[in-house]
């Protein structure tokens, strides 16, 4: 009954190996990269449009805007990309000190560690006797009830061996730096087709590109989430709205502030 009653807790919670790939049961394998998608892609595009509100609303020229765009894309790309990575190897870390401070506490004290982890199920609504059978029948694994227990009493969940902070961060940078540039897509194609092309035309291109990135990017996002994809790409349009017009403003209050000085 023990080994049975085992099998069934480990398959609940951590699904083996083989059931990764078994996408007819609900599970999405090519969502593990989506935070970095999403959080790369949009922060790319906002960037970027942002950049060129910020110029257009202080009358800069399609060249300026273009170099601006064009090396701040690169080195943000760059920066989010290792700082994704960063980020995510210093968690790795703490997890990891985490899970040795548990192994050593079950390994010292395992009476106390189980009366913890029976007392929380208790606090959970499971009878006592029925918590004493499950935690006690988990603690023969130690490894495995030492997994429980980060995810139970710390709210840690212990990071499987195949993921990778580097690949976290190159998903990121890659994400950054494609969607960061589509919004320049106009000031780059334009001025080829039509040298006498207005900056106002540059910009209304810019902004059509932006708005229709941000609603696929959100429309990208609830593939994996419970929205619905127009809710999600409307949330995004709304945000990237938002952050552009704010960025417009900006540059249409600092361009008169330098006129206003240059003046005095």
């Amino acid at each position: 009954m023990d080994q049975l009653l085992f099998r069934r807790l480990k398959v609940s919670t951590r699904p083996l190996e083989s059931h990764r790939p078994n996408t007819a049961a609900g599970h999405r394998p090519d969502g593990d990269s989506i935070k970095s998608i999403v959080y790369g892609g949009l922060d790319g595009v906002l960037t970027c449009f942002a950049i060129i509100s910020g110029a257009a609303g202080g009358n800069l020229s399609p060249t300026t805007v273009l170099i601006l765009g064009v090396s701040n894309i690169i080195a943000d790309a760059f920066a989010m990309g290792v700082g994704d990575a960063v980020s995510t190897r210093a968690f790795h870390d703490h997890v990891s000190r985490e899970r040795k401070r548990e192994e050593w506490e079950f390994t010292n004290y395992p009476e106390g560690e189980v009366e913890e982890m029976i007392d929380l199920y208790e606090q959970r609504g499971l009878p006592r006797e029925d918590a004493v059978e499950v935690i006690q029948t988990m603690a023969k694994y130690p490894d495995f009830f030492i997994d429980i227990m980060m995810c139970e009493e710390l709210g840690l969940k212990v990071p499987d061996e195949d993921e990778s902070p580097v690949k976290d961060g190159f998903v990121t940078f890659l994400a950054f730096l494609i969607f960061g540039m589509l919004p320049l897509f106009g000031y780059i194609v334009a001025p080829i087709l039509n040298p006498d092309v207005s900056s106002l035309s540059l910009f209304m291109v810019a902004s059509l590109v932006t708005m229709v990135v941000l609603f696929l990017l959100g429309a990208f996002k609830s593939q994996f989430s419970a929205s619905t994809w127009y809710a999600s790409g409307l949330e995004f349009l709304l945000l990237g709205s938002a952050a552009a017009s704010t960025s417009y403003f900006i540059g249409v209050i600092v361009s008169d502030i330098t006129k206003d000085l240059a003046a005095v």
